[in-house]
């Protein structure tokens, strides 16, 4: 099967992690050391300098590259290779003190002062130099260097910055976008508590102390957030494609990241990297194994593509309130989890413990003690054991799902700065990876996409809470169903456009309501701990007689759809709340309250049943154990345990085990916190 490769210098999985020889520079017998121990524990790759500005530029204009260049060719001497970064991530202290205006201004419009990081302004020419002559200059030595098989493009884009010259490109970036202050008027409804702009220079950012209510201008700084963070990190880009095109570029993201729409990375990176870091081993175990799933799901979605696991720690980490250690088995199981969702490496944060600082304590392959004989070393080198012998067999594949969930941040940013109907947490983010965990919990591969996706090769499209409907996403839902696809959509869809303007004339809006066969009145928001009852009244294969509902009611009316369940209590106890529409050729349900985790489970077993959609494995799964699926000329089927104690599964047909090419067949045992990888024909 015909796909991309994302290291063309180095084509196969990646095992290792974030290298800081900078903090050792005065320990040669530490560096050597490194090596031999990379070796021993099967790491091929590494990312360098990161964070290591101040070390290439100690005094500005003053380049440093002697030492790193001495590492890489180390490294590389000894079949190891570097992803290299660009180190905008952390200014050096120099440079933030004789630049002042490269340092954010905080939601209170006060100025940083010097230190942390990340904490750098997108904006300001000053910075953007410094950065373009770095980047420039690290690609003119080391682009051609045959051990440097990326770029890793600054570190964890993130953060906003309310200085004047940030201020001053949101008003350019809004005069590109509505070109009269009439428009942006309309779109923003500025009549309401005369807040009329007469001027360009009247609108500034949202903050505390200023204006929150205009919720057109709230979303639209949250888009010039991503579209400034964006041109930043394309600056970085075009310095080193300039040297070398062909070279590779990523930027490690953070999954279901609030501030940025991560979807918008997907047409600028060559590759997408995330950094992992689970609580596993916490009160709810299989949700986090669940969570953690979705959250590969979506940095693979971001491209459709396979994608890097750029960072996870082989132990703790050290911000967490509990940083618990991981136990016997569980670092396997998660890096073969990445695997499983369609990673192509299982690297680390970091190599080895810095001795002082914020990280001094946080995870890494080679700790304080400095030696091979310990537990997580061990763990570390069986992984990168695995991912060798694995390599043949799952290399070549990838993740082809059916079904698709739109997650859209564009959506999230209107509806969790709206007002109502539930101002204690409309909770999106964890609805998203409700609907997401019922798939999971069945082995039932799932992409997400948001509204600028094609969702034309799915069987299934699910919508949660999709509150906003960007211009022209109706359009596209209506031709997925009339063109035979199953959509489904829940309780608060449709009620607003892409400037947070309602909708007039019924919910769902934008022309859904005939789509869906219903017409949403009015929604009831419930106290915690308040609940109503969904009653099933028409038979539809797995479903129970009853479910609890919380949170969120709908009170909607028939327009055209049947009813398959009711409502159980209170003043529209009776009126439906599930109901089916055939429109075209194919069926949109509508789900008008929250329901119970159980529903979900129930109602989606019986549509991937009633529709065909492929299982990795067509068998009951004992709860904490799921299926991971990736294709090529040959199937690859990841069993997963995610209980701590052993559980057994039957296989509904022979099989091979990919890593031994004997024969499986019967019961498979699986033991707790461990993961049985499976081929098929």
């Amino acid at each position: 099967m015909e796909r991309q490769i994302l290291t063309p210098k180095f084509p196969h999985f990646l095992h290792g992690g974030d290298y800081n020889p900078d903090q050792w520079l005065d320990r040669p017998d530490i560096l050597e050391k490194d090596i031999e121990l990379m070796k021993k524990a099967h790491v091929n790759c590494v990312s360098l300098g990161i964070f290591a500005w101040a070390k290439l530029e100690p005094q500005e204009g003053v380049y440093c590259f002697d030492w790193l260049e001495t590492i890489i060719n180390n490294l590389y001497e000894n079949g190891i290779y570097t992803i290299l970064a660009t180190p905008s991530g952390a200014k050096p202290l120099w440079m933030s003190e004789k630049y002042p205006e490269i340092r954010r201004v905080s939601k209170t419009l006060h100025r940083d002062l010097s230190g942390q990081r990340h904490n750098h302004c997108y904006t300001s020419p000053v910075y953007r130099e410094k950065v373009r002559e770095m980047d420039t200059r690290l690609a003119q030595h080391f682009a051609g260097h045959p051990g440097v098989i990326m770029w890793h493009i600054s570190n964890e884009f993130g953060g906003t910055c309310y200085c004047p010259l940030c201020q001053e490109a949101f008003r350019n970036w809004l005069r590109e976008k509505y070109g009269t202050l009439e428009n942006l008027n309309h779109a923003w409804w500025t009549n309401f508590w005369s807040h009329t702009y007469t001027d360009w220079e009247q609108i500034h950012a949202p903050v505390p102390n200023g204006e929150t209510e205009v919720h057109g201008l709230t979303i639209d700084w949250k888009r010039f957030t991503t579209y400034q963070t964006l041109d930043f990190m394309s600056e970085e880009i075009r310095a080193v494609k300039a040297v070398n095109p062909d070279l590779p570029v990523t930027a490690n993201l953070m999954s279901f990241y609030e501030e940025i729409d991560y979807f918008k990375f997907g047409p600028k990176l060559d590759v997408i990297s995330w950094d992992a870091y689970p609580a596993w081993h916490n009160l709810e175990p299989l949700k986090e194994a669940a969570r953690t799933a979705s959250c590969h799901d979506l940095m693979r979605s971001i491209k459709h593509e396979p994608w890097l696991l750029m960072e996870s720690t082989p132990s703790v980490t050290n911000w967490a309130p509990v940083c618990k250690l991981k136990r016997p088995g569980m670092h396997e199981l998660a890096s073969l989890q990445a695997i499983a969702h369609g990673s192509q490496s299982v690297q680390y944060f970091q190599w080895r413990k810095s001795r002082g600082s914020s990280e001094k304590l946080h995870g890494a392959v080679v700790d304080h003690y400095g030696g091979s004989d310990t537990r997580v070393f061990r763990e570390v080198t069986h992984v990168g054991e695995r991912l060798e012998t694995l390599e043949k067999a799952v290399y070549h594949t990838e993740v082809k799902p059916e079904v698709a969930i739109v997650f859209d941040w564009e959506n999230r940013w209107a509806m969790e700065g709206s007002r109502g109907p539930r101002n204690g947490g409309l909770k999106y983010e964890q609805t998203v990876q409700a609907h997401h965990r019922a798939f999971w919990k069945q082995g039932v591969p799932v992409d997400f996409v948001d509204m600028d996706g094609d969702l034309s090769g799915y069987k299934l499209v699910i919508t949660p809470m999709l509150y906003m409907y960007r211009n022209g996403f109706a359009k596209k839902l209506r031709a997925f169903v009339e063109n035979g696809g199953t959509l489904v959509s829940t309780y608060w869809s449709g009620i607003a456009d892409d400037t947070d303007l309602c909708f007039l004339g019924g919910w769902p809006g934008d022309g859904m309501m005939e789509v869906f066969g219903i017409w949403n009145e009015e929604i009831d928001a419930l106290h915690e701990g308040e609940t109503n009852r969904m009653d099933v009244r028409e038979s539809m294969e797995g479903l129970r007689s009853s479910y609890t509902l919380s949170e969120l009611c709908e009170c909607i009316h028939l327009r055209g759809a049947e009813a398959l369940a009711v409502y159980g209590q209170d003043f529209y106890a009776g009126s439906p709340v599930l109901t089916k529409n055939h429109f075209g050729a194919g069926d949109a349900y509508y789900v008008a309250a929250r329901a119970e985790d159980a529903f979900q489970e129930d109602f989606y077993a019986s549509l991937v049943k009633e529709l065909g959609i492929r299982r990795a494995l067509d068998t009951v799964l004992p709860e904490g154990v799921t299926a991971s699926l990736r294709v090529g000329e040959t199937d690859v089927v990841f069993v997963q345990n995610y209980n701590g104690e052993e559980k057994t599964v039957r296989l509904p047909y022979a099989m091979t085990d990919a890593e031994t090419g004997e024969t499986v067949q019967g019961d498979l045992v699986l033991p707790g916190y461990s993961a049985h990888i499976l081929l098929e024909k």
